[in-house]
């Protein structure tokens, strides 16, 4: 997978190459610019030195919170998303022995993958539909019945970070977001 989301090379191969850290990212993107969210796991690698599940899942609480805290941090509430971040590696080591591709690659259809994703930490509906058409998209990973299960989110156009594979297709997905917000207040 070819990732162009963060705006810096060695964070996209970072999350192209890491199935644990494009999930993470994924699940760091809410109340917080998405490719300062999807930079988080190559923050922690860098401060860490891994990024395997089993490592993030092991570490100190509060070392690891310090960690996400360090500048910049992780995410606008690194305390919060730390500890979150290590509940997301906890479940992808207990329940796929530590290989979070095994949540797409051993789902039967995309139903059963969006059952999946909800189950995790930091993960609602909508995220979920987001990660699954990212996948999708970018990933080529178009289970049975994806554009069902995804929604709008399967529509051509800029709507969410599946969309972005360049600064101007982030750019796109900013306007669509900021007159999405709009529409919502004006309702």
């Amino acid at each position: 997978m070819r990732l162009q989301i963060t705006g810096d090379p060695a964070a996209d191969a970072v999350l192209a190459e890491n199935p644990f850290a494009l999930l993470a990212g994924m699940m760091l993107d809410q109340q917080y610019p998405m490719e300062h969210a999807f930079r988080g796991p190559a923050k922690v690698l860098d401060r860490l030195g891994s990024f395997d599940p089993a490592d993030v899942a092991a570490a100190d609480p509060e070392a690891f919170a310090a960690l996400a805290a360090t500048t910049p941090a992780i995410h606008r509430f690194p305390g919060s998303m730390a500890a979150r971040l290590q509940e997301l590696a906890r479940v992808v080591l207990e329940s796929y022995d530590g290989d979070a591709a095994r949540i797409w690659t051993e789902a039967t259809d995309a139903g059963d993958l969006l059952k999946r994703v909800m189950a995790l930490p930091g993960f609602g509906r909508q995220k979920a539909q987001i990660f699954m058409a990212l996948l999708a998209k970018q990933g080529g990973v178009q289970l049975e019945g994806w554009e069902r299960a995804v929604g709008d989110y399967a529509l051509e156009g800029y709507r969410s970070v599946a969309d972005v594979v360049d600064a101007e297709s982030l750019q796109k997905v900013r306007e669509f977001k900021k007159q999405k917000k709009a529409a919502a207040r004006s309702s």
